[in-house]
């Protein structure tokens, strides 16, 4: 379904899982369900794929397919499902993290900067929390070190305060109360590129997406057999971190695992030394793709 999400990145992506017929695999993002059928077409009759989806807008996607099995949750529950379909190794897992072209081409979900709509931001619309409310409740520090840490904002605190002032006269409902709240603050040369960093730093706190990436790739080591892959293919530089720190170490707490000689475990090999990024002739067609970035990694 090109018209929802063109798939990024989608034969390197396919490629680096080197797919088992018969082996058991998970789309952790099935959003248009691109990545999905290419998985699909590699698969024998013995072969199924797992597909998660928080977003009740990707139920038209779903193909009529007795291999497939779609989990209308997020992938933080992958533990949960896996047990749930009596599944206890994996071959592989595929993950296409960030927002899909259908979200940021939705006005009435307030993903993006363009529209005049409500601030909503919610990739599950079930869920109470939006980016309204996070706007009109969290303190100042709250809101400065959101858009510290998940928008890379140098003026974070000055940001901050213009919403805090703004919102005591008039609450922040939409994409227009936002601009207005930080309007001497956007740089006229790059207001694109700061709205985007400014509404990406929202959209990961709403959608708690730092917190379920790593709880998604710390239960996926439960279910990676020896030899399976993992591919995730990430949109900016701190879903890249995680996913490199986690191919590198195997978790994310600081202390190792040693082995009887003394060295350091290593729980994947690195598929591909460096990010694999897209091609000429695929940001010809899909200028979305330009930031993406797959990193594939091997469990040994």
């Amino acid at each position: 379904m090109t018209h929802y999400h063109q798939p990024v990145l989608l034969k390197e992506s396919i490629d680096g899982l080197n797919i088992k017929p018969g082996g058991i695999y998970v789309d952790a993002t099935f959003g248009g369900g691109g990545h999905s059928r290419e998985i699909l077409n590699k698969l024998n009759k013995k072969g199924k794929l797992l597909g998660f989806d928080q977003d009740e807008d990707v139920l038209d996607n779903i193909p009529g397919d007795k291999r497939f099995i779609f989990v209308q949750h997020n992938f933080r529950f992958l533990r949960n499902f896996l047990k749930y379909h009596n599944i206890e190794k994996i071959d592989g897992l595929l993950a296409d993290l960030g927002v899909s072209s259908h979200h940021f081409d939705s006005a009435q979900r307030g993903f993006s900067f363009r529209f005049d709509s409500e601030l909503d931001m919610r990739m599950n619309r079930k869920a109470g929390f939006s980016a309204h409310e996070l706007l009109n409740t969290y303190s100042r520090e709250n809101l400065a070190g959101i858009f510290r840490e998940y928008g890379e904002l140098k003026n974070a605190w000055n940001i901050a305060l213009g919403i805090i002032r703004y919102r005591e006269n008039k609450p922040i409902e939409n994409t227009g109360d936002l601009d207005k709240a930080i309007s001497g603050l956007i740089p006229s040369k790059s207001r694109n590129q700061f709205l985007a960093k400014l509404y990406q730093a929202i959209r990961i706190e709403v959608n708690h997406e730092v917190e379920n990436l790593r709880e998604m790739l710390e239960q996926s080591l439960e279910f990676l057999d020896s030899g399976s892959r993992v591919a995730i293919i990430s949109y900016h530089s701190i879903e890249d971190r995680i996913v490199k720190t986690f191919f590198k170490q195997g978790k994310f707490s600081k202390d190792t695992t040693i082995d009887l000689y003394g060295n350091k475990e290593k729980v994947f090999r690195a598929v591909n030394r460096k990010p694999i990024t897209p091609g000429e002739e695929e940001l010809k067609t899909n200028n979305r793709a330009r930031s993406a970035k797959l990193r594939i990694a091997e469990k040994t």
